[in-house]
């Protein structure tokens, strides 16, 4: 399984990388892999405020429908619309294809308080 040292990790299972004075998020390959093949994601609009803990979008396999949960809180600033046309790129490709947000976060602090990859691998262990 694939899990970029760089990043940070939520419960959630999404991961969060620091661009500047903003964080990328996406869902972990861990994620991609139990939810099975993605058919569609559906995201916040630019703009839109998100709040940490709680839904931000959704993606949708052929198994089920799995909430996202925001990492941390702030603006939404921009979102990967490749994935209206190409929602595969989850399962292909979820470090670099399939990001989905981008956010100014309100808190840099929360970025802080996420694990990083090896305490993230460890939690998905005890799965």
């Amino acid at each position: 399984m694939n899990l970029p040292k760089e990043f940070k990790y939520s419960e959630e299972h999404e991961w969060v990388k620091t661009e500047g004075d903003n964080v990328r998020i996406g869902i972990t390959d861990f994620a991609q892999s139990e939810l099975g093949d993605i058919v569609f994601v559906e995201l916040p609009e630019v703009g839109d405020e998100i709040e940490a803990d709680e839904p931000f979008g959704s993606v949708e396999s052929v198994k089920t429908v799995s909430e996202l949960y925001a990492p941390v809180s702030g603006k939404v600033v921009e979102i990967n619309e490749e994935l209206d046309d190409s929602p595969e790129f989850v399962n292909e490709s979820p470090y670099e294809k399939a990001w989905m947000i981008i956010v100014e976060p309100s808190d840099k602090s929360q970025v802080d308080k996420l694990m990083s990859a090896d305490e993230y691998e460890e939690m998905i262990k005890e799965d």
